[in-house]
């Protein structure tokens, strides 16, 4: 597996979606309670499958850290963190294929799915950092949401940390509130 450092994008989406596994974005339920979900995850970001016991604990531990880094979003904090998840977990190369010259990082050999996941992030945040700025980190807009994100879209003006769940519950309960009030329903008359 090789991680292109320009590719801050994909690995910032995959740091957010790990961070919203976590069982009090999800009220109580965890998205990766054993290793046959964590082995879904891992298929579906094409990330090695998870083989050993402590795979699950370890990507547990990983998301409590990267959480950490995108609730308190100081640029030294972030980078410092970042810079953490990356260290002795592949070599820097300068991949010259398709006719552009970029710098990757390529897994070692018997990498684990933790192995990648860190690296991901890390390379994630460090990208979001560099060219976004740390502003990009935020905790989710839905009131009812305890989610978190990193913002990579170009205006930077996202506001929920899943727009097809979260940003449409507070369009639906928009709606309705403007519906009952168009309606009369919750007006009491003397």
């Amino acid at each position: 597996m090789q991680v292109a450092l320009d590719d801050y994008v994909r690995a910032a989406g995959l740091a957010t979606d790990l961070v919203n596994t976590a069982a009090e974005v999800w009220h109580g339920e965890d998205k990766l309670p054993d290793l046959a979900s964590l082995a879904a995850f891992a298929e579906l970001h094409s990330l090695p499958e998870p083989t050993r016991p402590g795979d699950l604990r370890a990507v547990h531990r990983l998301r409590v850290t990267v959480r950490d880094l995108v609730d308190h979003p100081d640029q030294a904090r972030l980078i410092t963190g970042a810079t953490a998840l990356t260290a002795s977990i592949g070599d820097i190369t300068l991949d010259t294929s398709p006719g552009r010259a970029r710098w990757a990082v390529s897994l070692r050999p018997g990498a684990t799915v933790f192995d990648a996941l860190s690296l991901l992030c890390g390379v994630g945040i460090l990208g979001v950092v560099q060219s976004l700025g740390a502003e990009r980190f935020r905790a989710c807009g839905a009131p009812t949401c305890r989610g978190a994100f990193i913002d990579t879209t170009r205006p930077g003006r996202r506001r929920y940390c899943m727009p097809g769940l979260c940003g449409n519950r507070v369009n639906v309960a928009n709606h309705r509130a403007r519906q009952a009030a168009a309606h009369g329903f919750g007006r009491r008359d003397v």
